[in-house]
């Protein structure tokens, strides 16, 4: 009797595939947590953070319960300007964040007089003409008799808040030094009025200058 033909050689027989451990739900959930939170801490250490504007100061460029964002590495590649709206560590309590322009830069003499400013010149010079300052609100009621003259240290900022007579700044307590810079104001993503309930729509997404 003959034996029936095998037409199937050892190689040709399939070998069992190994099973796959799937990754559970929980797990991956996880995982996707674990992620978005680390770029969200990388994102909020060395690019951008999100502030909220407690007080007035900076009225009418700022007003309270606009939600910003900060560009935490901008002056990595150029100098804070005069003009740029910046938050930082307030020199006399560092754990608080403070926001206002700066008016003037180290090496800079800087005079203000009848609410007006002057840099690296001094009324009544002929010569001598204020700053261009389209920003800055100042309030008549508090009269034209304010008077300031500083040289700005190097590496250091002399800060205004925009709310010129409703502002505690460098007038006050001094410069910011450049190290305690958070960085500079940009965008105005969320605003909300907390005194009348309503969202501030025009201000969404508006940028600031």
């Amino acid at each position: 009797m003959t034996q029936p033909i095998n037409h199937t050689s050892p190689e040709d027989v399939p070998r069992e595939v190994p099973k796959l451990r799937k990754k559970s739900v929980i797990r991956e959930y996880a995982e996707a947590i674990l992620v978005a939170v680390l770029l969200a801490l990388l994102i909020r250490t060395f690019a951008v953070q999100a502030f909220k504007i407690p007080s007035g100061s900076m009225i009418p460029t700022l007003l309270v319960g606009d939600h910003i964002l900060v560009n935490k590495f901008v002056y990595r590649f150029a100098d804070p300007a005069r003009g740029d709206v910046i938050v930082f560590k307030y020199p006399v309590d560092e754990s608080r964040d403070f926001i206002k322009r700066i008016i003037a830069v180290g090496g800079e003499d800087l005079h203000i007089k009848d609410q007006k400013i002057y840099v690296n010149c001094k009324p009544p010079e002929p010569s001598c003409r204020p700053i261009d300052d389209p920003w800055g609100k100042w309030e008549e009621r508090f009269g034209v008799s304010e008077s300031t003259s500083v040289k700005v240290p190097p590496d250091s900022y002399f800060v205004m808040g925009d709310n010129r007579n409703n502002s505690q700044d460098s007038r006050y307590w001094g410069f910011v030094k450049r190290e305690k810079i958070r960085g500079k104001a940009f965008l105005i993503y969320w605003s909300w009025n907390a005194e009348n309930h309503w969202l501030r729509w025009r201000r969404l997404g508006m940028y600031l200058s």
